[in-house]
């Protein structure tokens, strides 16, 4: 491979690159767990590689509380997570993370990788879209801009990132109290990891005391364009007695759920097939 790396140390180096590179054709590289290979497929002339494994700032680097909520560094590896107390009460992100690669490619794999791939694809992106996470975006001037994680996913391998920006960290905001939590992802394809999902379900679904549904986040993933939240199904949810569904109410629920699939026929599976399933898993969660 063929290309000049720029390995800042800061912050403020980082914005200095970016800066000076403006008119250059960049990329950013972290854990390279996709870069490498897509170099590897075809080679970009000129191309210069921001490697950011190097930064020191907890900002990119850390898990920690805030006032607002818990904020994952971009940096953050996928072992991180798996190892984090603060991130345990959300099993939708942790089973998202266990459905993800390998062991060894988890241990330097990052959430921003994941997140700015942008594939329709991506476990852990599911995760937190139904969590309903918010991506903090660092410009080249300093400031912070935040976006909604429904809104960050333009398209295939898309984003809203601009040239002169980067994803600094994701924030989950405070969840309400909850008596009961049913919270999970689901993953359909031909083995339970390393293998892209043909369809994908994550969940996180509150209860008070009296068993009414106080608050739900449903994303699905492998069935459109982009990592879909599916606002109306949540919608549905809401204000009803979990332990009181009825079967229609489930299947309510769940045809909803596919009003935002829209999947293709590819050599793994037919449009159908991600249709079928996609219902399927959506009801049995009820």
């Amino acid at each position: 491979m063929d290309f000049r790396t720029i390995s800042p140390q800061t912050t403020e180096e980082l914005l200095e690159a970016i800066k000076q590179n403006q008119g250059k054709h960049f990329r950013f590289g972290a854990g390279y767990t996709d870069l490498i290979p897509e170099l590897e497929m075809q080679m970009e002339n000129g191309l210069i590689v921001i490697n950011l494994a190097k930064l020191k700032d907890s900002n990119f680097t850390s898990i920690f509380l805030s006032e607002d909520g818990i904020r994952i560094g971009a940096l953050t590896t996928m072992t991180d997570v798996l190892s984090n107390k603060h991130l345990q009460k959300f099993p939708v992100l942790i089973e998202a993370v266990e459905s993800f690669a390998s062991v060894q490619i988890r241990s330097v794999a990052t959430v921003g990788g994941n997140l700015c791939t942008a594939s329709p694809a991506g476990d852990v992106s599911c995760a937190l879209v139904a969590l309903g996470a918010v991506s903090e975006i660092l410009i080249a001037n300093g400031q912070i801009r935040t976006v909604p994680l429904t809104e960050f996913f333009t398209g295939v391998k898309t984003t809203v990132l601009k040239k002169n920006e980067l994803l600094r960290s994701v924030l989950i905001p405070h969840q309400k109290s909850a008596e009961r939590i049913l919270s999970g992802f689901i993953k359909i394809g031909n083995r339970n990891s390393m293998e892209i999902a043909l369809a994908s379900l994550a969940y996180h679904i509150t209860t008070d005391k009296n068993g009414i549904i106080t608050s739900a986040g449903t994303a699905v993933g492998s069935v459109a364009e982009t990592i879909r939240y599916t606002e109306s199904a949540c919608e549905f949810l809401l204000g009803k007695n979990m332990d009181q569904l009825s079967e229609e109410d489930k299947e309510t629920f769940a045809d909803n759920v596919l009003k935002y699939a829209n999947p293709i026929s590819d050599i793994r599976a037919s449009a159908w097939y991600r249709h079928q399933v996609l219902w399927n898993i959506s009801k049995s969660i009820l």
